[in-house]
């Protein structure tokens, strides 16, 4: 069975893409390809891909790969209707519950001007020690 998939090309840490037509028991870097439809440049997005190629190979049999199929539709190559295309993700969130969105809001109630109640000045116990010594300091 043949399958059209992506073959690693360039240096390391820029990749770069051949998009091939390959036996599908042969590794895509073996190097052993039957055909080569285009390009892929995952830097640029840039996608060069040979449509009637892709379309003879499509129609006798050869299955593409999931992302060489999202390129492939995105290049307008009609698919055949047994090709599955993968569907935009929907990214599972783990732990929704901890999401800031997620949490009761807290209600923040307006301040209302809060008046300190007005201190009474504290009588002064005067002890009868003082007060005699104050009496006599008066009366001289």
């Amino acid at each position: 069975m043949l399958a059209i998939r992506l073959q690693r090309t360039g240096r390391k840490g820029h990749a770069m893409f051949r998009v091939v037509v390959q036996d599908s028991r042969r590794t895509p870097t073996s190097g052993k390809i039957v055909a080569q439809l285009g390009t892929y440049d995952p830097h640029t997005k840039a996608v060069v891909i040979n449509g009637e190629k892709a379309s003879f190979y499509l129609t006798n049999g050869a299955q593409p790969s999931p992302r060489a199929a999202v390129l492939l539709k995105t290049e307008g190559v009609k698919l055949p209707d047994w090709v599955a295309t993968l569907d935009k993700k929907s990214g599972a969130i783990r732990k929704p519950e901890k999401l800031r969105r997620n949490q009761p809001k807290e209600v923040v109630a307006p301040e209302a001007p809060t008046e300190a109640p007005a201190e009474e000045p504290a009588e002064v116990a005067v002890t009868e020690a003082e007060a005699p010594a104050e009496a006599t300091e008066s009366e001289v």
